[in-house]
């Protein structure tokens, strides 16, 4: 099953008008994030303009249908960053209902969850 890397591509981090950048941070995140995904099999990645969590930004949301989903946040846009997210959403994708164990975490991903989500029920249910 697809899971889906969605990142926030208008966070921009504290100061960041003043680094003179011509991306905001979610902006180059994003597309570390889409390079690090490129040609895993079971991921998807989209950009949406804000997730809501600009005190946490950069954001991201790891969802699949059925499964937990998370928001994680508070990144630098960093390669470093992408791969972590890119690595857990492929354990998501594994994983039978979204919950990837601790142990199993990238380092880069540690102390960067906001929300967990429980799946949506049936609708019929």
């Amino acid at each position: 099953m697809t899971t889906w890397i969605t990142v926030c591509d208008t966070c921009k981090r504290e100061g960041w008008e003043t680094t003179g950048m011509e991306q905001t941070d979610g902006e180059v995140l994003a597309a570390l994030v889409e390079a690090a995904a490129d040609g895993v099999p079971n991921l998807r990645t989209r950009r949406v303009s804000c997730l809501m969590g600009c005190k946490s930004g950069c954001n991201v949301a790891i969802q699949s249908h059925g499964k937990l989903a998370y928001t994680i946040g508070d990144f630098e846009p960093l390669e470093d960053a992408a791969a972590g997210i890119v690595d857990y959403a492929t354990k998501h994708a594994a994983s039978e209902n979204g919950q990837v164990p601790y142990r199993e975490w990238p380092q880069a991903i540690k102390g960067h969850f906001v929300t967990r989500h429980t799946p949506l029920p049936d609708a019929d249910a």
